[in-house]
Formats: C-alpha cells, sequence, structure tokens
C-alpha cells in the first residue's frame, strides 16, 4: 500500500500497550475493515468465521455490501476474545499463500492500537514495549550468531509460552527465560553449575550491582519458574520483567565473550 507516510518514512508513534487478553469492538470492527483492504471479500470473512463457530451461512445473504458484511460483523461480535485472534492467525495464512502483507498491515494497526501482539508469519507472538523487544529479540538473534542454539531456542519458548491464548504460561516463560540466561553464563564460564553457583564463582561475569540484581532474579525464578507457591502465581507482568531482563542479560554476555574468545 504507497502512501505518503510510508514513501517518506513516516510513522506514528506506538501507543501504549493497553489490549492483550481482549478484543474489543473497535479492534473488531478494524480487523473487518483491514481485511478488505487486503483484499478479502465479505463472502471470504464469513465462510471463515462459519466455520470456526460451526455456523451456517445465511442463505438469504447474498451481497457482499452491505447484507453479507452486517453478518460478518455479528459473527465476528459473537467470537471469544481469543477467536478473534484465531482469526487474524487464518487469514494471514490464507494471504502468505497469496504472497500479501496483511502480517504487516495488521502489526501497523496493532502498534497503533496499543494491541501487545504481532504477527511473526503467520503466528502471533506476545509484544512487548520497545525496549522488551529490543532485549528479547535481538538477544535471539546474537545468541544465535554466537552459535548458542540452545539459549536462543530457551528464549523463543518463553514467548511462545507468554503467548499462549487464552491462557499465557507465565511460570514456563519464567523458566526458559532464565534456563536461556544459565546456559550461555555455564558457556562462558565453561561450567555445568546452576547460574547462582556460576555466579558465586565468578564475581566479575557481570558489572557491579547487577550481579546483584541476576542473583536476586535467579533466586525469583527458584520461588515461581521452578518451585511454584500454592495460591503465589506470577503475575504476566512480572514474567514479562523477567523475560525482557534475561534476553538483555544474555546479549550482554553475548557481546562481551564472543564465541571465538570463549
Amino acid at each position: 500500500m504507497d502512501t505518503f507516510s510510508r514513501r517518506h518514512g513516516l510513522s506514528r508513534p506506538d501507543a501504549d500497550i493497553l489490549i492483550r487478553y481482549e478484543a474489543p469492538d473497535d479492534l473488531r470492527n478494524a480487523i473487518v475493515d483491514l481485511a478488505y483492504q487486503c483484499g478479502f471479500k465479505p463472502s471470504d470473512l464469513r465462510r471463515v468465521l462459519c466455520s470456526m463457530l460451526y455456523r451456517t451461512p445465511d442463505r438469504n445473504n447474498w451481497s457482499d455490501f452491505p447484507n453479507v458484511d452486517d453478518e460478518v460483523r455479528d459473527l465476528i461480535s459473537d467470537c471469544e476474545w481469543f477467536e478473534v485472534y484465531d482469526l487474524i492467525e487464518l487469514l494471514a495464512q490464507s494471504y502468505a499463500r497469496n504472497g500479501g502483507d496483511f502480517a504487516g498491515e495488521t502489526n501497523r494497526m496493532f502498534r497503533i492500537k496499543g494491541v501487545g501482539w504481532q504477527l511473526v508469519g503467520t503466528r502471533l507472538e506476545v509484544r512487548g514495549s520497545e525496549a522488551f523487544e529490543l532485549a528479547v529479540k535481538e538477544g535471539q538473534r546474537e545468541l544465535l550468531q554466537r552459535g548458542s542454539h540452545t539459549a536462543a531456542n530457551e528464549l523463543h519458548e518463553a514467548i511462545l509460552d507468554l503467548s499462549r491464548r487464552p491462557n499465557p504460561e507465565v511460570s514456563g516463560a519464567i523458566q526458559h527465560a532464565m534456563a536461556a540466561l544459565e546456559c550461555v553464563a555455564r558457556d562462558v564460564c565453561v561450567s555445568k553449575d546452576t547460574l547462582g553457583d556460576v555466579l558465586r564463582k565468578n564475581p566479575h561475569l557481570f558489572p557491579k550491582p547487577v550481579d546483584q540484581i541476576v542473583d536476586k532474579a535467579w533466586g525469583y525464578t527458584s520461588n515461581y519458574g521452578r518451585h511454584l507457591v500454592e495460591g503465589s502465581p506470577p503475575a504476566f507482568d512480572e514474567a514479562e520483567l523477567v523475560v525482557g531482563l534475561a534476553g538483555a542479560l544474555a546479549r550482554y554476555l553475548s557481546r562481551r565473550f564472543p564465541k571465538s574468545s570463549v
């Protein structure tokens, strides 16, 4: 879609993330409008929605506008919030087969509306703040470049756990994120110790007082990632914080100790 703003590299600043485990009416209508802009017809959306919801299309509605469009908007209004995101993934899969950029358009809309999801290929993954994205995505990329594939995969699994619908696996995300950091620290220090022991035996691995932050984060993970307390599950925001922190710290170690110098 060629527009003045895109030709000149202009865009709105990202809105604060306010929408994640919900799908307000404004977002539902925006998805329908965006699908039309990307070439989907009301009859296309009706077919997908009816299949999702096990409904029979209204045979009395045969003209796309306004009849089938009205039916589509009624159907999407009946969706549970997570089914709305299922619809987006199904549309992305369909559009990808035709070589289009439905994902790019959807992600732009999400950033404008403050939606905490993003399409990566045809799959929705959790989206955090710009700092979170930089820490985790760049951390994962640099770990792969370093050859730390196990650590990179642990970060990826943390993102997948945060992205689970309708209920994120927050404890799993915390565990995977800190496992990524532990894996890099072990590699750097040529050790099979736990991260806590690696920190104690290598006090200069992180600058002070960052080393204390890492040690506290490891202790937090023991309480909420591996040894859960009944009735005290970690909150999503806490898990997101740990994942972002682990990504940033893993990236720091990757840069400070390149594979060639280990």
